[in-house]
């Protein structure tokens, strides 16, 4: 979405963006169709209140609420703190146990830009024989995914893996105008031939990831869970990706790894 535009034509965009017609809107949200249609168009200048009426019924992030918000001239209402701050440390706490959880299987918490935030040690598997310098911090998971320097050769179905990750993250650079994100969708395609969306398995539950690990295949997939009710930006927009085998090989693999690593610890200890 472009910049500076005001309020009328940003709600605008996350009405069509969200498929609706003014009608749908003014159903959901309790209010006139005319009255929605004057605040797209500039007629009306929407309250601090229906602005956030109407952003929560577009399911609008709290981050573009805000931009929403200050383009209404009023003032951002939603903090931003820092994960590893005083604030959120209940919060941090609380995602490191789910990870930690999630063992003997790879979890990750992700930033809105794909950087991990925090990971539990099963989520080495991913990281094992990638360049040095794209483990520097923060380690950016889609970066690390699709180098050819990183996970990318040991992808035993990278094409697809593309096919999925890359319309999904042009799609986000579209709904927030990140030039950051944007930057890394421009390098991302660089390393490949053009994207063409991967067709979906009819069979499959999920997309799976194939990884060579020393030989042996791996086979993941992943589920998303992010806090739905948070009203911090920075808690909004974190992703906790946990990741499960796909066949009992994986699993059992994976089962093995962690006891043989714990019981390096007991010996080492």
């Amino acid at each position: 979405m472009a910049q500076d535009q005001p309020v009328g034509a940003l709600l605008r965009e996350w009405r069509k963006h969200r498929g609706l017609s003014q009608l749908d809107l003014a159903i959901q949200a309790e209010v006139s169709t005319r009255h929605v249609s004057f605040v797209e168009t500039g007629r009306t200048l929407p309250s601090r209140s229906m602005v956030l009426h109407l952003a929560k019924h577009l399911r609008v992030p709290l981050r573009q609420r805000n931009r929403l918000l200050v383009a209404a001239g009023y003032a951002p209402v939603y903090q931003e703190r820092p994960l590893d701050g005083p604030d959120l440390a209940m919060a941090r706490e609380t995602i490191q146990q789910v990870l930690h959880g999630h063992e003997p299987y790879p979890a990750l918490a992700l930033d809105r830009r794909w950087n991990i935030l925090l990971s539990n040690a099963a989520a080495g598997v991913f990281l094992e024989g990638a360049d040095p310098a794209l483990l520097g911090p923060p380690v950016n998971m889609m970066l690390l995914g699709l180098h050819p320097d990183g996970l990318a050769p040991r992808l035993l179905n990278l094409p697809e893996i593309r096919g999925y990750l890359l319309p999904r993250l042009a799609q986000q650079v579209h709904r927030s105008g990140d030039p950051d994100l944007s930057q890394l969708y421009e390098e991302l395609l660089s390393y490949g031939p053009p994207v063409e969306p991967a067709d979906p398995d009819p069979a499959a539950v999920a997309l799976t990831i194939r990884i060579d690990h020393h030989g042996t295949e791996l086979r993941l997939f992943s589920t998303v869970t992010t806090f739905g009710t948070a009203f911090d930006i920075t808690l909004s927009e974190i992703a906790m990706e946990s990741y499960f085998p796909a066949d009992e090989a994986t699993a059992a693999f994976l089962r093995a790894r962690r006891e043989t690593a714990l019981g390096t610890a007991v010996r080492t200890g």
